[in-house]
């Protein structure tokens, strides 16, 4: 078979993790493929490209609406296509789809695909809502494939016709790449003494219970909720902490009051962004998703390949990384429901145990990393 050029366009190297970890050094040794990653400039864009093996291209892609920056990115990446001879243009997030899918089209690219990671637009209202769906729309119109990341997203993409249905692709039960559930998100091979060092540094006692959030502290994650829930707790359960790792935003900024108590309540740890978050699942009993807006939960799979039960509300893309009653609750986004579903595994060590349990053996047999990629291979064809 033939080789191929291939290039992915995303907007900026933090999601490179998370949206393909080693999968271009595992698709070139099955494929022979080249890879190629549009994304705008940064010094980890470029030190990755090393070690995950892909071939960097800067170009900026911002996540805002900026048409002159727009209409450069677009004039860059169709040079770069037809510099190159890319055979299949593949676009993330909807800026990067729209750039991307716009350029590929007017190149001639007879292989575009669009990952549609979310539904941005759903906690929008107004012309800002308007504009952010007929961007995706757009998107997935110039598509000739487009990759939803759960079959929420696909439910929502049919239901505001996004693009003719025929085009909607899911990776097995969803997801964009999967986890490393052998080496990274795997408990058993976690460094015991670094663990011990960061319960210390986190200050954690033995008999302490852990209740985890990964990811960015901001209203729509539902934090707001989340420490509300947390003042309940905290007047039922004497020995529990909460800890929560990862950046404060400015953007989409959670309450002065949530901020205040976040900041000073002994019982509330703040870790800030990290660059590595098995070590904090492993010294976190219960994991809490509370969120208003999602594509695919990743986090969630994440925490339960680490044996963590997950409480999680029903938002788009979160039913399907979790089996309730089996690797975790659902949870409305009332402070009540939340402290509620959290207080059963407080109280029941053996349901808390057995749902971690099952948590891991449920992700590793659909969401291991290279189970997915090789559905990409085979249903998208690079």
């Amino acid at each position: 078979m033939e080789s191929k050029k291939i290039l992915h366009i995303i907007t900026v190297s933090f999601v490179i993790n998370h949206f393909f970890g080693n999968q271009f050094n595992y698709l070139k040794k099955r494929t022979g493929n080249r890879y190629f990653l549009g994304c705008s400039p940064s010094d980890d864009f470029l030190q990755k490209s090393v070690q995950l093996g892909y071939e960097p291209f800067p170009v900026v892609v911002t996540r805002s609406i900026s048409p002159f920056t727009d209409l450069k990115a677009i004039f860059r990446i169709y040079k770069f296509i037809k510099k190159n001879n890319i055979d299949v243009v593949v676009g993330h997030t909807p800026k990067g789809g729209m750039v991307s899918m716009i350029a590929a089209f007017f190149a001639g690219v007879e292989s575009r695909i669009y990952f549609r990671h979310g539904i941005i637009y759903e906690t929008s209202s107004g012309l800002t809502r308007l504009l952010l769906k007929t961007i995706d729309r757009l998107s997935g119109n110039l598509a000739t494939k487009v990759v939803c990341v759960s079959n929420s997203v696909k439910s929502i993409s049919e239901r505001d016709c996004l693009n003719r249905a025929e085009k909607n692709i899911i990776l097995g039960l969803g997801t964009c790449n999967g986890i490393d559930t052998e080496y990274k998100y795997n408990p058993l091979l976690q460094n015991g003494e670094e663990v011990n060092r960061l319960l210390g540094t986190l200050n954690i006692m033995a008999d302490d219970l852990v209740i985890g959030y990964v990811g960015r502290i901001v209203r729509d994650k539902g934090i707001n909720e989340l420490i509300a829930a947390w003042k309940i707790l905290k007047e039922n359960y004497s020995n529990i902490k909460l800890l929560l790792v990862g950046p404060i935003e400015e953007r989409d900024a959670i309450s002065a009051d949530s901020l205040a108590l976040i900041k000073h309540d002994p019982t509330v740890i703040i870790a800030g962004a990290v660059a590595a978050t098995s070590p904090y699942f492993s010294v976190m009993d219960i994991f809490v998703l509370p969120t208003y807006r999602e594509g695919f939960p990743t986090v969630a799979l994440e925490a339960s390949s680490m044996k963590l039960p997950v409480v999680i509300t029903r938002a788009t893309g979160c039913e399907e990384s979790v089996r309730d009653g089996e690797t975790g609750l659902f949870t409305s986004n009332a402070a009540e429901d939340i402290a509620d579903k959290v207080g059963i595994y407080l109280q029941n060590e053996t349901l808390r145990l057995q749902h971690g349990e099952n948590g891991r053996v449920f992700v590793r047999k659909n969401f291991e990393e290279s189970i997915i990629w090789d559905r990409i291979h085979q249903q998208l064809g690079y």
